[in-house]
């Protein structure tokens, strides 16, 4: 007879009932897996490994299943953001930007955006930002040109790209107002040189997303290594 609190070799089961104790369970998996399952996997596999060499490893399978046959599709992924992609952004945020360094019609923008005020405040200029901001969003994440992962996002919520593109782009477009002696020509307020960096940075903002997304994913190193994330520890 078997002890209560011993286990039979043979089936396994902690007491004498003949019915096997439940196996622990596992962790839930999609019903069809596929190769995008699999790389989503690596990928937060990447996140939880603690040595540099480690991680190394995870990013060459996950490497190596992107050039899998059959796998084309993956082409269109994007998960690392590389000093590269602030270079394709600076080109793109230029390109969009020079056709309006020549146009009057941003001084005419600009002017409406600082004359038309609620209780002083220049609310239709404050609306153009805020659709930069969101047009920018929308062109990254939600246009589905490329499927685009969010990794080590910036205090933990502020996506990389997005910054990323946001940033190069508005340097851009003010220096080169700057430079092209369009910035403070006809002695503007300065609420209309704020205007008038709005309007060009709407158009390098869009350059700039495109030309970040368009070519792909970059090579290089993954800018998140360099801990732009406070408080990251990896």
């Amino acid at each position: 007879m078997v002890d209560s609190d011993e286990r039979d070799p043979d089936t396994g089961r902690a007491d004498g009932s003949g019915e096997e104790a439940d196996p622990a369970p596992a962790d839930s998996a999609p019903d069809e897996p596929d190769l995008d399952d699999l790389l989503a996997k690596l990928d937060a596999l990447s996140d939880t490994v603690d040595e540099g060499h480690e991680r190394e490893k995870v990013r060459q399978t996950i490497s190596l299943v992107e050039r899998m046959p059959g796998s084309a599709a993956f082409a269109e992924r994007i998960t690392k953001y590389t000093s590269r992609d602030l270079a394709e952004s600076f080109v793109g945020a230029v390109l969009f930007a020079l056709p309006l360094l020549v146009e009057g019609g941003v001084f005419e923008i600009a002017a409406w955006f600082a004359a038309t005020t609620v209780a002083g405040v220049p609310v239709l200029l404050i609306g153009h930002v805020g659709f930069i901001f969101l047009a920018t969003a929308g062109l990254l994440y939600f246009a589905d040109f490329r499927q685009i992962t969010i990794r080590h996002p910036i205090l933990g919520f502020i996506p990389r790209r997005y910054a990323g593109v946001l940033f190069v782009s508005l340097v851009t477009s003010s220096l080169m107002l700057l430079f092209w002696g369009r910035l403070h020509e006809g002695d503007p307020t300065a609420i209309e040189r704020v205007g008038r960096i709005a309007v060009v940075w709407a158009a390098a903002a869009f350059g700039a997303g495109l030309g970040d997304i368009l070519p792909g994913e970059s090579q290089g190193e993954d800018l998140g290594k360099f801990d732009l994330d406070i408080g990251d520890d990896d």
